[in-house]
């Protein structure tokens, strides 16, 4: 399929796992892409592998300058964008074990979460939504999560910015849709990054309450992402799409219900 030819896209977070999945099926589906990240190294090398049709570009999610300069070195070299895929979030490990409760999180991580997780998201559509407006034509994809539905023991800031995501979504659609700009989320359950992979105690855990046989593997959320920046889901737009094997959708006893019939004790439910 070619639904993305002729089109140009900026992946931010586009060296990481999911990233670098959506800018390998982008590249696949006839667009030019921009694979933008803070490691410019690993930005540079995912571009190169995809070919003369990728770029790779530094981007720093906490820099509103960064921001403004991706975007329009992007616009400079291929002459328009169509598409902002807003992956880019706070990955650092470090940061994530001190993302506890409202007592014990420090400010700065709380702040450091904000800041690249939301604030990061809505900087890009400010400086990108100017040139899809010109164009009369654009498809915003924002990387939300489930944390973002549910609460969890830890990592406040992280949910709570995902949650911030799913509605600033909604107001970017809201306000640009008549100007022919879309606006959509997409909230990954568990995937199986090589991040994730090191954490295989969690990963199997999660397993638990996913109702496919597997996990997620990063080429899940490239395809959702080609399909919500091509034209074939042109209708859709302000929507969160879960993309998390039925994570959310059960009662939350559901994992342990499955165990209670499998031991024979079925009765107790009958």
């Amino acid at each position: 399929m070619n639904r993305l030819e002729g089109k140009v896209a900026i992946i931010t977070g586009g060296a990481g796992g999911l990233g670098s999945a959506s800018a390998k099926r982008f590249i696949a589906e006839g667009a030019r892409v921009v694979v933008a990240d803070l490691f410019e190294d690993r930005a540079l090398a995912v571009a190169d592998a995809l070919g003369p049709n990728a770029v790779g570009m530094f981007y720093d999610a906490s820099e509103d300058s960064s921001i403004e300069a991706a975007i329009a070195k992007t616009v400079e070299k291929f002459g328009r964008l169509d598409i902002l895929f807003n992956n880019a979030a706070l990955t650092d490990h470090k940061m994530h074990v001190q993302d506890r409760t409202s007592i014990d999180i420090p400010l700065e991580v709380w702040d450091k979460t904000m800041a690249i997780n939301v604030r990061g998201i809505l900087v890009g559509c400010r400086y990108a939504i100017p040139h899809m407006i010109k164009a009369g034509t654009g498809s915003i994809i924002n990387t939300a999560s489930d944390s973002g539905f549910a609460g969890d023991n830890v990592r406040i800031a992280y949910g709570t910015s995902k949650g911030a995501v799913i509605t600033l979504t909604k107001y970017i659609a809201v306000q640009h849709g008549r100007q022919g700009i879309r606006c959509n989320a997409i909230a990954p359950g568990v995937i199986l990054t090589e991040q994730m992979k090191g954490f295989p105690v969690l990963a199997e855990t999660i397993h638990r309450h996913v109702v496919t046989p597997r996990l997620g593997e990063p080429e899940d959320i490239a395809a959702l992402a080609a399909f919500l920046a091509a034209d074939e889901s042109s209708y859709i737009t302000a929507q969160t799409i879960q993309c998390d094997g039925g994570h959310l959708a059960h009662q939350p006893q559901l994992a342990d219900m499955i165990a209670l019939e499998a031991s024979g004790r079925g009765d107790v439910i009958e």
